[in-house]
């Protein structure tokens, strides 16, 4: 089956163009999904548009967007009107700059989407772009509509192809002084070099299976069992007197220092 792309356009360096195509790096498509039903009846439940003063529903073709100008008072705005205000890089990743690949902070990378070559023909010029960014261990920044706006994105050279990253706006991203301004705990000079030890010890290569997600196992184990339980089978009689869960409260410092101290008298005594 083919790959069903996200976006198509041209990718641009000064003079270099060649046409490209996108589509998310990202896919929740394999995740447990939930429809809202009437739990007397069993039936699907669905959303429909209701006109708040006369209450009857709004047909498809009659929706539009409003900008709120006072109170009950919106200025409306059709397709026509939003493709009307279309930018260049609706169609088109001019890279405007590079920078080096360290120097964009994680907080502002929102999504990847994979971008690759969509004619034979642009496969050099991709190519050329790719490799060069590549050598200089650089990012393109750039601009693409997306969703109705502009949005900053980067281009980060991987393997045969390029990630784009869309950013997050700026003033999405919160500054981090407003939260870590009143931390003036300095750390215990003797504790940190066990705790260096304790990091290496546990320090892996990285691997997909360390994101993975036991609630959707859990999910996936109870439908499973829903579907045998069809018919129910009677309960069994009586019930387990429960155990009051033990309490969690400790001293993280103690803990911290024990831990530390078993596992070097360990390393010693091996």
């Amino acid at each position: 089956m083919a790959p069903k792309y996200y976006w198509k356009g041209y990718l641009k360096l000064s003079l270099v163009t060649c046409p490209v195509a996108m589509t998310p790096a990202t896919s929740e498509s394999e995740k447990v999904r939930f429809h809202t039903l009437n739990k007397d009846t069993g039936n699907r439940v669905v959303s429909r548009y209701i006109d708040s003063v006369t209450g009857k529903p709004v047909k498809e073709g009659n929706e539009a967007k409003g900008y709120a100008r006072g109170e009950n008072d919106y200025i409306i705005l059709t397709d026509d009107d939003l493709d009307a205000v279309a930018l260049d890089t609706v169609k088109t990743i001019d890279i405007e700059k590079f920078v080096p690949a360290e120097s964009i902070e994680w907080l502002y990378l929102e999504k990847p989407h994979y971008l690759m070559p969509d004619d034979a023909v642009g496969n050099e010029a991709f190519a050329v772009i790719r490799d060069a960014m590549k050598a200089d261990g650089v990012v393109g920044v750039s601009k693409l509509v997306m969703g109705r706006r502009e949005r900053a994105v980067v281009l980060e050279p991987r393997d045969e192809g390029i990630v784009l990253w869309s950013l997050r706006f700026g003033d999405e991203v919160r500054p981090e002084e407003a939260y870590f301004e009143d931390i003036d705990e300095e750390a215990d000079p003797g504790l940190v070099p066990l705790v260096q030890q304790l990091i290496k010890k546990k320090t892996k290569r990285w691997s997909p299976d360390m994101a993975g997600d036991p609630i959707q196992d859990a999910l996936l184990k109870l439908i499973e069992e829903k579907k045998k339980l069809l018919n129910p089978k009677k309960a069994a009689k009586g019930k387990k007197e429960q155990v009051a869960p033990a309490s969690n409260v400790v001293n993280i410092m103690d803990a911290l220092r024990k831990s530390l101290e078993a596992d070097l008298k360990n390393k010693k005594a091996g």
